[in-house]
């Protein structure tokens, strides 16, 4: 899949029955969405464009979108930590906007 629009209506038709909706800042949730086919061009794989990946789909598998970091993120911020996918609370201004911090582990981290 080359097309960011493609991409974009796809996964809004699995995500939003999950109540995981993409956040209202359209741009933000396009360059992101260009970011993953990026990464899937590089990688072959989706991994999140806001990490390192190290290229070895093995040691991103956390990292591969949707992470596994999604589902506490959201429960606990209202958007996960790159700000692709969010609550509706959170798109509806019900949830005040913070910085979401890093869960990932520090090992899992390239550097």
């Amino acid at each position: 899949m080359k097309d960011v629009t493609q991409l974009y209506e796809m996964l809004k038709k699995i995500q939003e029955p999950k109540g995981y909706f993409f956040n209202w800042n359209k741009q933000l949730v396009f360059d992101l969405l260009q970011a993953l086919l990026t990464n899937k061009d590089r990688y072959g794989y989706m991994c999140c464009p806001c990490r390192l990946a190290t290229a070895d789909r093995k040691k991103d598998e956390d990292i591969i979108c949707p992470c596994v970091y999604r589902v506490p993120d959201v429960a606990e911020y209202g958007t996960c930590y790159c700000g692709l996918y969010v609550s509706a609370d959170w798109n509806a201004g019900k949830i005040p906007i913070q910085t979401v911090p890093e869960r990932r582990p520090l090992d899992k981290i390239p550097y």
